[in-house]
């Protein structure tokens, strides 16, 4: 008789124990202006990513096609798996002395894990993480991008 009373008290614990975790997702249920999801591939055009997200290192360029890289290699040092390369080269400026510039700021991708390790040690700002988020590429050579556009240069005044 004990033995059945304890048994019928444990089911209705576990009962209990059941519809106390279910009023989480039953509140979800029955709300939907609480909605998250985002229905993808219909809302493509609107779809806006959180301000957090990271989609991929990308180099800010401004109208007149400047950037804020300086070349130093501080992004390619803090790299955890080298997935950014800066290939630099040296000219001579107007004064006589030798300056260095950044002739590609090369981007794997398919390398990259998105720490933001490389944008957050930048000390120019130069880079920053962007919002794209569809990276499905046939060919892995898509996956490598030049971030420094053909025939920029660095902005005025950026310290070197």
């Amino acid at each position: 008789m004990k033995s059945t009373i304890n048994y019928i008290a444990e089911i209705f614990r576990a009962i209990w124990s059941l519809l106390t975790g279910m009023k989480v997702t039953a509140k979800y249920f029955f709300t939907p202006w609480n909605n998250v999801t985002q229905q993808y591939p219909e809302n493509r055009d609107t779809l806006v990513m959180f301000d957090r997200f990271r989609g991929e290192v990308i180099m800010p360029h401004n109208e007149n096609n400047e950037h804020k890289c300086t070349g130093c290699g501080i992004c390619e040092i803090n790299c955890p798996n080298g997935s950014i390369e800066i290939i630099s080269k040296s000219i001579v400026n107007e004064e006589g002395k030798k300056k260095r510039i950044i002739d590609q700021h090369i981007y794997h991708l398919a390398m990259c894990t998105f720490c933001n390790l490389c944008v957050k040690t930048c000390p120019s700002e130069a880079i920053v993480m962007g919002q794209k988020f569809e990276h499905a590429y046939w060919n892995r050579t898509s996956m490598t991008k030049v971030l420094n556009q053909p025939g920029s240069k660095i902005m005025e005044g950026i310290k070197e």
